[in-house]
């Protein structure tokens, strides 16, 4: 009975796990450039009564044995790096990366910092920066009498400060790419830092070496579907009241044995 009872508390902890990705989910519907988790279990060790293919009597083997598992655990969080939908803004700092790659940014302690949110602005110097200061890699200063800015799907971005003049070119935006996005760290803020997993950034124009283009006044949506997200609710609240029911169930075995006289 203690077996029971430890078991499905495993899966009690495991339907938490899984609640508390699927919320986050949830609660970043709409943040831009947001790529949604998926909660991935696997069993725990099992108690071998007897190993399959152990001997059972003369010139005979056991076809399956006597495995009785233990549990289950969390074993990883899979980001999900499929594209988000566009929202059309024509703000002409707002960059879509339209397939693979991430933007560069700068954070105060010098560290560089990847992500998919392309939602910029002009600091006071002229700088292009994110929503938190973080300066875009390579830098961009914007001439305080521009009057207008373009950015090409390849990333060159170019001013214009008056009408009868030639564009002024400011610069190139370069993306970075992992040969495993899923194993960067999140850090919050919409943003990434690598790790041994994800692999060293390769930089590179936008649509060349697999990255895309990008896409000047939109902005990439959450990959979240609201819907998928609450049949996912459901079910793991259904699981996790499936395993309450165990520990309940073995509660009142043990107490059916206890009061055996």
């Amino acid at each position: 009975m203690i077996k029971s009872l430890n078991t499905a508390a495993t899966g009690m902890l495991a339907q938490q796990n899984n609640m508390d990705v699927i919320s986050n989910n949830i609660a970043n519907v709409n943040t831009t450039g947001f790529k949604k988790g998926r909660a991935e279990f696997e069993d725990l060790v099992y108690h071998n009564l007897k190993d399959p293919g152990a001997a059972s009597g003369m010139n005979s083997i056991t076809p399956t044995g006597v495995q009785t598992g233990l549990g289950v655990r969390t074993a990883a969080i899979q980001k999900d790096f499929t594209g988000g939908s566009a929202i059309i803004t024509r703000n002409p700092l707002d960059l879509q990366i339209e397939g693979a790659g991430f933007f560069q940014v700068r954070t105060p302690d010098g560290e560089i910092s990847y992500t998919r949110d392309g939602s910029f602005k002009k600091d006071a110097g002229g700088r292009v920066v994110d929503k938190n200061g973080n300066a875009l890699i390579p830098e961009i200063v914007v001439p305080p009498n521009t009057m207008a800015l373009e950015i090409s799907p390849s990333g060159e971005v170019r001013s214009i400060t008056d009408q009868a003049g030639e564009p002024q070119v400011l610069g190139q935006i370069d993306l970075a790419s992992f040969i495993n996005p899923a194993g960067l760290k999140n850090v919050g803020k919409n943003l990434f830092l690598p790790t041994a997993a994800s692999g060293q950034p390769q930089q590179a124009r936008p649509g060349t070496s697999g990255l895309g283009y990008l896409a000047q006044g939109e902005l990439e949506g959450s990959n979240v579907n609201i819907v998928d997200e609450m049949v996912n609710m459901i079910s793991a609240q259904r699981a996790y009241e499936t395993n309450s029911k165990v520990v309940q169930t073995a509660d009142q075995m043990m107490q059916t044995a206890v009061n055996i006289k």
